[in-house]
């Protein structure tokens, strides 16, 4: 069997993450589409290796996927979970963080401010890191 394949840990909660990601993070998800799943399919494990089970033959990885600069320092970094499963030639797609409001975005159509989507539950904090990082990167 040449290379692996990719699977769901929760499919449907999985496909949600990756609507929200293409609506409002193109970039990273055409870079995941159209890079990082190749490469995960041709067995080259990208990302920082975060654990490895000898005994099921696992590792387990986080992939740093590209966002915008604001983004990253009110939500956080744009990142893809994976298993490998080296015996069984499976690389299962565990979750797209932050899952929080890529989840929040993918119910409801989100706000933006300034350039960057806010969430209904915590806008005035949202936008008051906005401000913050937005302020410290103009000086």
């Amino acid at each position: 069997m040449k290379g692996f394949i990719l699977d769901y840990i929760n499919e449907n909660e999985y496909k949600k993450l990756e609507r929200a990601l293409k609506k409002y993070n193109m970039l990273a998800f055409k870079k995941l589409n159209f890079e990082y799943y190749p490469s995960l399919r041709n067995g080259e494990f990208i990302g920082e290796l975060m654990s490895s089970d000898k005994k099921n033959n696992t590792e387990t990885y986080e992939l740093k996927l590209p966002s915008d600069h604001l983004f990253q320092q009110v939500h956080g970094e744009v990142k893809l979970r994976y298993i490998v499963y080296k015996d069984q030639n499976i690389v299962m797609l565990e979750t797209i963080m932050p899952r929080d409001i890529l989840l929040e975005g993918h119910v409801a159509e989100l706000s933006t401010y300034k350039g960057v989507m806010i969430s209904k539950a915590n806008a005035e904090k949202d936008k008051f890191m906005i401000n913050l990082f937005s302020a410290m990167d103009n000086k």
